[in-house]
C-alpha cells in the first residue's frame, strides 16, 4: 500500500472508530425528565451547624411525597439529579453523584447519600465557577433530557472566581436554565450572616438566567426548608411559581427584570 493509501486507510479507521465511539455513547444514553444540578453555597460565611441545616432541608424536601409524586408524574416518571457543594473557585464537590431518581426508594437512598457525605467547606464564594461547574456536570454526563436546570442557592454576592457575566453564556449556551435561592438576613444571627446588598435582587440580576427562570429567597430556616420544597416540585413539574413567590417585576419568560 502506498504511503498515501496508508493515510486514507489510517483517517478512515480513525472515523470509524471515533464514529463508533460516538453511536455507543448515545445507544448509552440514558431519558429522563430533567437534569438537576442542585449547587449548595458551604463557604464559610454559612457557619458548620448552618450548613448541615442546609443539607437536612434538601434531604427532607428530596424525601417528601410531594417531589416524588413530580418526579413520577413526568412523561417518563425519572429525574437525574446532583447535589453539589461550592465555595472558592476551586471547591466544587459532589455530595451525592449523578443519580436517577423514579421512585420513593431512589429518591430515600439518594437523600441519604446526601445526609451521610462528610461536611467539608471553603473560603470564598464563587458563584461563576460553581455554574460553570453545574453546566460542565451536565454537559458531560451519560443523561439527556428536555429540560436542563441547576438551582443554586447562597448568602452573599459573589466575590471570587470566574465573572457571573461569563457563567451565564455558558449557561445560555448549553440551554441550561439557572434558578436562585438566595438565603437573607438583615441582621447577625445563626441562620445566616448579615448583607449589604439587595440578594434577592443580586441574584435577580446578576446569576439566574433562561426561559422561566426564578428566585425564591428564604430568610429564616423554616423559609429555608420551605422554599427548597417548592423550588423542587417546581423544577420538577416544570411549571411557574406563583406570583406571589417571586418578584412581581420577573419576566418569567426570559429570567430577567425589565
Amino acid at each position: 500500500m502506498t504511503g498515501l493509501g496508508k493515510t486514507c486507510a489510517a483517517t478512515l479507521a480513525a472515523f470509524f472508530v471515533t464514529a463508533s465511539a460516538a453511536m455507543a455513547y448515545q445507544a448509552g444514553s440514558i431519558e429522563v425528565d430533567v437534569e438537576l444540578v442542585l449547587a449548595v453555597d458551604i463557604s464559610y460565611s454559612v457557619d458548620e451547624e448552618e450548613a448541615q441545616r442546609q443539607r437536612e432541608g434538601y434531604v427532607a424536601a428530596l424525601a417528601s411525597e410531594d417531589v416524588i409524586r413530580s418526579i413520577q408524574g413526568g412523561p417518563l416518571g425519572r429525574i437525574a439529579v446532583t447535589y453539589v457543594e461550592w465555595a472558592d473557585s476551586g471547591f466544587q464537590r459532589a455530595a451525592a453523584d449523578w443519580t436517577v431518581i423514579a421512585s420513593e426508594e431512589d429518591a430515600l437512598a439518594f437523600a441519604s447519600r446526601v445526609a451521610a457525605a462528610p461536611l467539608e467547606r471553603g473560603h470564598y464564594t464563587a458563584i461563576g465557577a460553581a455554574l460553570a461547574d453545574a453546566v460542565n456536570r451536565i454537559e458531560t454526563n451519560e443523561y439527556t433530557a428536555p429540560r436542563l436546570i441547576v438551582d443554586i442557592s447562597g448568602d452573599g454576592p459573589q466575590n471570587q472566581g470566574l465573572p457571573l457575566a461569563q457563567a451565564r453564556v455558558l449557561a445560555d449556551t448549553a440551554q441550561v436554565v439557572v434558578n436562585g435561592l438566595p438565603v437573607i438576613s438583615a441582621g447577625q444571627g445563626r441562620w445566616v450572616r448579615p448583607v449589604e446588598v439587595n440578594l434577592d435582587a443580586y441574584f435577580r440580576d446578576n446569576v439566574i438566567t433562561g426561559p422561566g427562570a426564578f428566585v425564591l429567597p428564604a430568610r429564616t430556616e423554616a423559609e429555608f426548608r420551605e422554599a427548597i420544597l417548592r423550588k423542587l416540585i417546581i423544577e420538577i413539574a416544570g411549571a411557574l411559581p406563583s406570583p406571589g413567590e417571586i418578584d412581581p417585576a420577573y419576566d418569567l419568560q426570559t429570567g430577567r427584570a425589565p
